[in-house]
């Protein structure tokens, strides 16, 4: 895959606790740049959007825990959309799909997914779950029609693996996300079935690829 190609898949990351509005701003530059796309924090959207109207932006809700209340989410997506945000990567309550509370899960989901005209992201936290409640999550996912899962936040222990790829690749497309850092980490994302890449390293990715 050619580095354009690539590109137009990559969502180059910013959204560590101590970003800061020139970072978001970095991060925006290179996207614009290279033709990626842009994940940032949810306080940085409206300047985004008017900095760099031209970059696809997705922001993340419930970020990084998932455990905020379910109407906290619906809100938090709803403004991040009406502020210019593009696409949303939610995180899942990790903790209420362990509990088998999966009715709760897929509705929390379905909420936000109804309550938005943009595509929902999301975040299962593979390195926490076992490979069954990969498939509840992803199964949720889908009730709730959802337009991608993705398989990390980048702040649990362990990232994005072929394996979690190709298992949540038979639900819906995925976004491999978490601990992808070179050319050939992304295409063995890719190769095992991921539409987008989420890396704080888009560029680092992107000077692998070849011309």
């Amino acid at each position: 895959m050619n580095r354009s190609e690539l590109a137009s898949r990559i969502d180059h990351t910013v959204l560590g606790p101590e970003t800061t509005t020139a970072d978001v701003r970095d991060v925006l530059d290179a996207a614009r740049a290279n033709g990626m796309n842009a994940c940032i924090p949810p306080y940085a959207v409206a300047e985004a959007a008017d900095y760099a109207p031209d970059v696809t932006l997705a922001t993340v809700i419930g970020f990084p825990h998932g455990q905020n209340a379910s109407g906290v989410k619906r809100r938090e997506g709803v403004r991040a959309w009406k502020a210019g945000a593009d696409e949303l990567d939610v995180v899942i309550n990790v903790g209420r799909l362990k509990a088998g509370e999966d009715d709760v899960v897929r509705a929390e989901l379905a909420e936000l997914v109804a309550a938005v005209p943009i595509p929902v992201k999301v975040i299962i936290e593979t390195a926490l779950l076992t490979d069954a409640e990969k498939r509840r999550a992803c199964e949720a996912a889908v009730a709730a029609d959802a337009a991608m899962v993705k398989t990390s936040t980048g702040f649990a222990d362990g990232g994005a693996t072929v394996a979690d790829v190709e298992l949540m690749s038979e639900y819906l497309p995925v976004k491999a996300s978490g601990g992808i850092g070179s050319y050939d980490d992304a295409m063995a994302m890719i190769d095992a079935g991921a539409e987008r890449i989420g890396a704080s390293s888009g560029v680092a990715i992107l000077e692998g690829a070849p011309e």
